[in-house]
Protein backbone atom coordinates (compact mmCIF):
# COMPACT_ATOMS: atom_id res chain seq x y z
CA UNK A 1 0.00 0.00 0.00
CA UNK A 2 1.06 3.31 -0.69
CA UNK A 3 0.16 6.14 0.81
CA UNK A 4 1.10 9.66 -0.36
CA UNK A 5 -0.36 13.13 1.48
CA UNK A 6 1.16 16.36 3.54
CA UNK A 7 2.52 15.39 6.71
CA UNK A 8 4.79 14.96 9.20
CA UNK A 9 6.44 12.64 11.95
CA UNK A 10 5.02 13.14 14.96
CA UNK A 11 7.90 14.86 16.74
CA UNK A 12 7.80 17.47 13.84
CA UNK A 13 4.53 17.76 14.18
CA UNK A 14 4.12 18.34 17.00
CA UNK A 15 7.05 20.47 17.72
CA UNK A 16 6.67 23.58 19.63
CA UNK A 17 8.18 25.75 16.71
CA UNK A 18 4.64 24.71 14.88
CA UNK A 19 2.63 26.55 17.49
CA UNK A 20 -0.34 27.31 14.57
CA UNK A 21 -1.30 23.49 14.27
CA UNK A 22 -1.60 21.54 10.88
CA UNK A 23 -5.11 23.02 10.06
CA UNK A 24 -4.80 24.64 6.22
CA UNK A 25 -7.33 25.81 4.20
CA UNK A 26 -7.17 26.56 0.73
CA UNK A 27 -9.35 28.72 -1.66
CA UNK A 28 -8.70 29.68 -5.27
CA UNK A 29 -5.21 28.28 -4.87
CA UNK A 30 -3.68 30.48 -1.70
CA UNK A 31 -3.11 28.43 1.58
CA UNK A 32 -4.20 30.40 4.93
CA UNK A 33 -5.26 28.97 8.25
CA UNK A 34 -8.58 30.83 9.00
CA UNK A 35 -11.49 28.24 8.49
CA UNK A 36 -14.18 30.78 9.00
CA UNK A 37 -12.72 33.32 6.40
CA UNK A 38 -14.68 31.73 3.48
CA UNK A 39 -17.09 29.02 4.78
CA UNK A 40 -17.77 26.85 2.58
CA UNK A 41 -16.03 27.99 -0.48
CA UNK A 42 -12.59 26.60 0.54
CA UNK A 43 -10.60 23.52 1.03
CA UNK A 44 -9.63 22.31 5.02
CA UNK A 45 -7.30 19.93 5.39
CA UNK A 46 -5.13 18.88 8.10
CA UNK A 47 -1.31 17.36 8.44
CA UNK A 48 -0.79 13.71 8.48
CA UNK A 49 0.24 12.61 11.77
CA UNK A 50 2.75 9.52 9.90
CA UNK A 51 4.49 8.45 13.21
CA UNK A 52 0.33 7.16 13.74
CA UNK A 53 0.10 6.15 10.37
CA UNK A 54 2.75 3.68 11.07
CA UNK A 55 1.63 2.42 14.69
CA UNK A 56 -1.43 1.42 13.08
CA UNK A 57 -0.09 -0.14 10.57
CA UNK A 58 2.09 -2.21 12.49
CA UNK A 59 -0.71 -3.41 14.79
CA UNK A 60 -2.36 -4.38 11.55
CA UNK A 61 0.47 -6.38 10.96
CA UNK A 62 2.39 -4.18 7.94
CA UNK A 63 5.55 -3.39 7.70
CA UNK A 64 6.74 0.45 6.68
CA UNK A 65 8.46 -0.61 3.67
CA UNK A 66 9.36 2.45 2.47
CA UNK A 67 8.81 6.77 3.95
CA UNK A 68 10.20 9.69 1.75
CA UNK A 69 9.77 12.93 0.65
CA UNK A 70 7.59 13.69 -2.30
CA UNK A 71 11.08 14.68 -3.65
CA UNK A 72 12.97 12.08 -3.10
CA UNK A 73 10.17 9.72 -4.04
CA UNK A 74 9.98 11.74 -7.33
CA UNK A 75 13.74 11.72 -8.37
CA UNK A 76 14.59 8.19 -7.15
CA UNK A 77 11.86 6.74 -9.14
CA UNK A 78 12.93 8.64 -12.40
CA UNK A 79 11.76 12.11 -12.74
CA UNK A 80 14.29 13.43 -14.80
CA UNK A 81 14.20 10.36 -17.02
CA UNK A 82 10.19 10.90 -17.44
CA UNK A 83 10.48 14.63 -17.99
CA UNK A 84 13.25 14.15 -21.10
CA UNK A 85 10.67 11.82 -22.31
CA UNK A 86 8.20 14.11 -22.38
CA UNK A 87 10.46 16.60 -24.33
CA UNK A 88 11.70 14.06 -26.81
CA UNK A 89 8.12 13.48 -27.47
CA UNK A 90 7.24 16.61 -28.06
CA UNK A 91 7.23 17.50 -31.88
CA UNK A 92 10.36 18.05 -33.16
CA UNK A 93 11.74 17.55 -29.28
CA UNK A 94 12.59 20.30 -27.11
CA UNK A 95 12.75 22.55 -30.28
CA UNK A 96 9.34 21.90 -31.25
CA UNK A 97 8.28 22.86 -27.97
CA UNK A 98 7.18 26.58 -27.51
CA UNK A 99 8.81 28.84 -24.60
CA UNK A 100 5.20 28.47 -22.89
CA UNK A 101 4.80 25.21 -22.74
CA UNK A 102 8.33 25.30 -21.64
CA UNK A 103 8.05 26.96 -19.03
CA UNK A 104 4.65 25.50 -17.67
CA UNK A 105 6.71 22.36 -17.56
CA UNK A 106 9.10 23.52 -15.61
CA UNK A 107 6.69 25.84 -13.25
CA UNK A 108 5.12 22.27 -12.59
CA UNK A 109 8.18 20.29 -11.58
CA UNK A 110 9.64 22.80 -9.59
CA UNK A 111 6.10 23.00 -7.91
CA UNK A 112 6.40 18.90 -7.42
CA UNK A 113 10.31 19.08 -6.44
CA UNK A 114 11.13 22.33 -4.44
CA UNK A 115 11.36 22.22 -0.51
CA UNK A 116 9.55 25.60 -0.15
CA UNK A 117 6.29 23.91 -2.48
CA UNK A 118 5.31 20.36 -2.52
CA UNK A 119 9.00 18.70 -2.54
CA UNK A 120 9.01 18.60 1.26
CA UNK A 121 5.57 19.06 2.56
CA UNK A 122 4.44 15.57 0.64
CA UNK A 123 5.52 12.35 2.51
CA UNK A 124 5.57 8.63 0.93
CA UNK A 125 5.15 5.66 2.61
CA UNK A 126 4.60 2.27 1.85
CA UNK A 127 3.01 -0.25 3.85
CA UNK A 128 3.41 -4.05 3.25
CA UNK A 129 2.79 -7.59 4.59
CA UNK A 130 5.91 -10.38 4.61
CA UNK A 131 9.37 -9.75 1.89
CA UNK A 132 11.13 -6.28 2.48
CA UNK A 133 10.07 -4.79 -1.17
CA UNK A 134 12.39 -2.40 -2.24
CA UNK A 135 11.77 0.77 -4.73
CA UNK A 136 13.91 2.83 -6.43
CA UNK A 137 11.92 5.53 -5.18
CA UNK A 138 12.90 5.25 -1.89
CA UNK A 139 16.53 4.47 -2.23
CA UNK A 140 17.45 8.42 -2.53
CA UNK A 141 16.53 9.35 1.05
CA UNK A 142 15.02 6.70 3.90
CA UNK A 143 13.20 8.88 6.88
CA UNK A 144 11.72 5.53 7.83
CA UNK A 145 14.19 6.34 11.02
CA UNK A 146 11.83 10.00 11.89
CA UNK A 147 8.90 7.78 12.47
Amino acid sequence: MLLADYGLPRAQLYHSDRVRGSLRCYYRHHAHDDPFLWPGLMDITAWVDFTRVAEAAERAGLQIQGFTTQMAFLAGGGIEQSMTRAVDAAPSGASGMSVAEQTRLASGLRRLLMPGEMGESVKFVMLGRGDQITLPAFALRDLRHTL
